[in-house]
């Protein structure tokens, strides 16, 4: 194996880790490691140009949906920036007892954030609350469930 496939599998890697940790692009990283499967003279199975296209395409998609859906569902749910936020900064401060911590943290943040922001009205933060941790469920799990395909594709194609 060439440098090339070593550097994808550490990629890869660290990808399917990005789709838990906030500050970790996953789903970019584990596309950068096909990419250097499709460059590498070690690939035993040819990576084709439309399945690198398909995958980048998905990439892109994933990545902006990361960004704009904790937001949207915020949002849906009545809830402003504050939940927003608050579930960001407890996702950060879970990552210390993950993963359960990082699930919880995320939650706690976005009612603690909108509790403290708006109304003072445990109901109408626990439904902000709500709709930051769906939106941070669905996410996490696509990314994780991409990192973790591009991983095996990686794999496949190497060996």
């Amino acid at each position: 194996m060439d440098a090339l496939g070593i550097i994808a599998i550490v990629l890869a890697v660290v990808g399917v880790a990005g789709g838990f940790l906030p500050v970790v692009p996953g789903p970019p990283l584990s596309w950068v490691a096909l990419l250097l499967v499709y460059l590498s003279d070690a690939a035993k199975d040819d990576v084709s140009m439309t399945a690198l296209i398909v995958w980048l395409i998905l990439a892109v998609i994933i990545t902006i949906a990361d960004y704009l859906l904790p937001g949207v569902f915020t949002r849906l749910t009545g809830g402003h920036k504050a939940a927003e936020k608050g579930a960001t900064i407890g996702l950060i401060a879970g990552l210390l007892f993950t993963p359960i911590g990082m699930v919880l943290g995320s939650f706690l943040g976005a009612f603690i954030g909108e509790y403290m922001a708006e109304r003072r009205d445990v109901f109408h933060a626990l439904k902000a609350a709500t709709g930051a941790f769906v939106a941070f469920i669905l996410t996490t799990g696509v990314k994780v469930i991409f990192s973790v395909i591009l991983l095996w594709q990686v794999l496949v194609h190497l060996f």
